[in-house]
């Protein structure tokens, strides 16, 4: 009975050592199968440390490819408080090299953590600085690689662009809207230390940055030099308190380009002040818009067929009184009796009171919404403004009468171009934008293809037809001559408007605008200029603005290779004028009846012969009084 009371004993510590020793082999083998990465990583975070790797921002390149945001290389200084064997010595020094307080950098190199980034004094960091620092070799000293963004055109589409802080992110402009795509992965360099933060000399493990996205933009920088150099001329010539230029292709509300004054340089934007770096002129700033917005009323009463632009007439005599109100003409008298045509390349203000009593304020207010006014576009820039409409609930006569040329409410530069390009390109709005595909940073392949798009469809493409030859012929016949291009087919309009302060207008002071596209059968470009209380000049946009547009217009014939045209409208020149003519075709003519049809010109002639069998201009084309003709005899 005793010895088998023992064996009972011996028997169950045997069960219960061997279901323990089995429960020891299944842990260890769940251990080592199934929970070895966790532990693995629980333990390499004991003993592992990482020293920041900064990945380059993505690049912003034109159209064409041209770097318009890129980076340098720079360093930063990083600190390991637990490699530091002399924290007193190593802060003097520290501050002594970087100009800063000692206890502030003592209190870096003796803080309680694994790594310590030295910010700001120690943040891109020049390469003497960094060298006086390298020379120190301390341990727990280290000097990193950090990108810091540059660009490399300064102050130019510096509020499109707009610029990064001293972490590299996006704080206004592209550089902010986009700033998830260019925004890159960070590297790092691992090593292992012990629990005191000594280095253990094991393998090191480098992690290499990634970097973000590069933005390919609508944007020609051909053009865009073209537009800051007009305003440079501009602000220089005239001291306007602002002025902005921008340019579009009607067809797809593509920007080609965007400037405006007071500008800033995107390298040092820490120089200037918030009310300058902050406000992109085309797409913050609202004003009446003043006669540029007549071609917002002529195409709503074309497209309801309330006038007819070549068979109704209009009596002008100066003024038209709108319910007890008087709106007058910009010429004293009036312009006489008008075909509606012609009001229009008068900018006829009684007449445009006329064409919007045609439409009603209802009528006219919703073609004024179809065309985008009232809200926002939705380019992909931050900063857009909606502008100030009337209540059509609460439109008078006067209301509905100052509407209609452009007086009385209040629009963005960029509302404007993108409806006039609606009312000339077939009735299409498009919603502008800037950024035109995103690429692979390393390879430049492409990822993604920013198309069109079409938000509204105001007009018809016949009644945008006819606004195309009004406009044509505004700048042919009317206010806009100055912006006539020989050879060339132009639309546009000029703007008047006297600005508002305070709720009352302000006595000789105007925004002077005009906007003009080419060619005026299908237009490729679309430009907008407005220059705010310019001084010593006749204020008027046809003076001031229009000659400005006919620069740009004339430098976008050759970067965006647009060919000359015989079918223009002829305009009338005055004696004030450089006299330009039509050349007579003289091929086949002698050179005694050459030299007679080309009177008024230059002639050099080459090769032998009796006949011309060449001649460059061609024939059709404008050539200036003057002008040497080359004849080709043979």
């Amino acid at each position: 009975m005793f010895f088998s009371e023992i064996h009972e004993r011996i028997r169950f510590v045997f069960l219960v050592s061997l279901f323990i020793l089995i429960a020891i082999i299944i842990k260890v083998f769940y251990i080592q199968v199934f929970s070895y990465q966790k532990l693995n990583t629980l333990a390499e975070n004991l003993w592992s440390r990482q020293l920041p790797i900064k990945a380059n921002r993505g690049l912003i390149v034109d159209r064409n490819g041209k770097v318009l945001a890129s980076n340098v290389t720079t360093v930063s200084l990083v600190v390991v408080p637990g490699q530091i064997h002399e924290p007193e010595k190593v802060a003097k020094d520290l501050a002594n090299i970087l100009n800063s307080n000692y206890q502030d950098m003592l209190e870096h190199v003796t803080k309680s953590t694994s790594i310590e980034r030295i910010h700001p004094e120690g943040r891109q960091l020049s390469y003497e600085i960094a060298e006086k620092i390298n020379a120190l070799n301390y341990d727990g000293v280290y000097l990193l690689k950090e990108s810091k963004r540059f660009y490399p055109y300064e102050t130019m589409l510096s509020h499109v662009l707009g610029y990064v802080g001293i972490d590299n992110q996006g704080l206004s402009g592209l550089e902010l809207y986009y700033d998830d795509y260019l925004t890159g992965a960070d590297g790092a360099i691992k090593y292992f230390s012990d629990g005191k933060g000594n280095k253990l000399e094991l393998t090191e493990v480098y992690e290499a940055p990634t970097s973000g996205i590069t933005l390919k933009l609508t944007i020609d920088m051909d053009l865009q030099m073209v537009i800051e150099n007009e305003l440079d001329n501009a602000m220089a010539k005239y001291e306007p308190e602002q002025g902005l230029i921008m340019a579009m292709n009607p067809q797809t509300g593509e920007i080609l380009a965007m400037a405006s004054r007071p500008t800033f340089n995107s390298n040092s934007y820490q120089n200037y002040s918030n009310e300058i770096i902050n406000r992109n002129l085309p797409i913050w700033m609202t004003y009446e818009p003043g006669s540029t917005f007549k071609i917002i009323t002529l195409s709503a009463a074309l497209e309801e067929k309330t006038i007819n632009l070549f068979e109704d007439s209009f009596y002008d005599d100066g003024s038209i009184n709108v319910d007890g109100a008087t709106i007058h003409c910009w010429k004293a008298g009036g312009h006489g009796a008008e075909t509606m045509l012609q009001v229009v390349e008068n900018s006829c203000n009684p007449g445009f009171v006329h064409i919007g009593s045609t439409l009603g304020a209802e009528k006219l207010m919703s073609y004024i919404h179809k065309y985008g006014f009232g809200s926002k576009t939705g380019i992909d820039l931050n900063g857009e403004s909606s502008g100030i409409l009337f209540d059509v609930n609460k439109m008078g006569p006067v209301e509905l009468a100052t509407t209609s040329f452009g007086q009385g409410i209040s629009v963005t530069p960029l509302q404007q171009i993108r409806a006039v390009s609606a009312a000339i390109n077939g009735g299409n709005l498009y919603t502008p934008y800037i950024v035109d595909s995103f690429l692979e940073s390393e390879t430049n392949s492409l990822i993604e293809k920013v198309e069109p798009k079409i938000t509204g469809h105001p007009i018809s493409p016949e009644t945008s037809s006819l606004v195309r030859y009004a406009l044509e012929s505004v700048v042919a016949n009317g206010s806009g001559k100055n912006a006539y291009i020989e050879n060339y087919r132009v639309g546009g309009k000029t703007g008047t408007a006297q600005k508002v302060h305070n709720g009352s207008y302000l006595s000789g002071n105007y925004i002077l605008s005009f906007i003009g596209f080419m060619p005026a059968n299908n237009p490729e470009i679309i430009v907008y200029v407005a220059i705010d209380n310019p001084k010593g000049v006749t204020q008027y946009g046809g003076v001031v603005s229009a000659p400005i547009a006919k620069n740009v217009l004339t430098s976008a014939i050759e970067i965006l290779n647009i060919p000359p045209s015989k079918e223009g409208m002829a305009r009338e020149y005055t004696w004030l004028d450089t006299k330009y003519y039509i050349l007579p075709n003289v091929i086949g003519m002698s050179k005694k009846e050459a030299t007679q049809a080309l009177k008024g010109f230059k002639i050099e002639y080459s090769g032998t012969g009796t006949k011309v069998i060449y001649q460059s201009p061609e024939a059709g084309y404008y050539a200036k009084e003057g002008e040497t003709i080359k004849l080709l005899l043979g």
